[in-house]
């Protein structure tokens, strides 16, 4: 039986768990040849392979993120792919690598930015946390970036703003600490309880 063999929808199963125990047994076995397989289906012609294959590949990135780590650069193509599963799929990807490869990653920040602009609330999700795991990085990064996730944050809708909050504290510095912290403190007055609570908890690691 062929890995793609193998897959969920193969299987006529309409869950997830074949394309999990798949992941991490090629993990186990460190199956070098199995995951080019999966990573080689991402273009498959069947969309469900394409589906099943990007959800082995990220739950390969979980459990060892080196194992897809050289892949990177299919993964930034597939953020243009017309299957809205592929483009989230891939931009999860790419937030489990960023720091294994975060020189490719930079030289496509543009096509990840783009991604969010016109992505699905899985996409713009990833997305920013991908950003914002490039951007600890070091200081170069963060320049680049941190204006960015900036204007995200004062435009992103009311209920994202707690998520993507905890995610971009990571690339919060001394030097960006105000600007964070003045569009928190803007944006305060339109959460709901819930939302309030876990901005404030942010607030509060940055000014005590």
């Amino acid at each position: 039986m062929t890995i793609v063999n193998r897959l969920a929808t193969q299987l006529d199963r309409r869950d997830e768990e074949p394309n999990i125990e798949l992941a991490q047994e090629l993990v186990r076995e460190n199956n070098i040849e199995g995951i080019h397989e999966i990573i080689h289906n991402l273009t498959n012609k069947n969309k469900k392979i394409q589906q099943d294959c990007i959800k082995v590949a990220y739950e390969i990135g979980n459990l060892k993120p080196k194992l897809i780590s050289q892949y990177a650069p299919t993964f930034i193509t597939l953020l243009k792919s017309p299957n809205n599963r592929l483009v989230w799929g891939s931009m999860q990807a790419l937030a489990i690598i960023a720091k294994e490869v975060p020189e490719i990653l930079m030289e496509q920040v543009h096509s990840i930015k783009l991604a969010i602009k016109n992505g699905s609330v899985i996409t713009v999700d990833k997305g920013v946390l991908t950003l914002a795991l490039l951007a600890s990085i070091n200081k170069e990064n963060n320049e680049k970036i941190f204006p960015f996730l900036m204007d995200h944050l004062r435009t992103c809708r009311t209920k994202e703003i707690p998520q993507h909050s905890e995610s971009i504290m990571i690339a919060v510095t001394d030097s960006n600490k105000e600007e964070f912290l003045n569009i928190l403190q803007e944006r305060e007055q339109y959460l709901t309880k819930p939302q309030h609570k876990r901005v404030a908890a942010i607030i509060k690691q940055f000014t005590t």
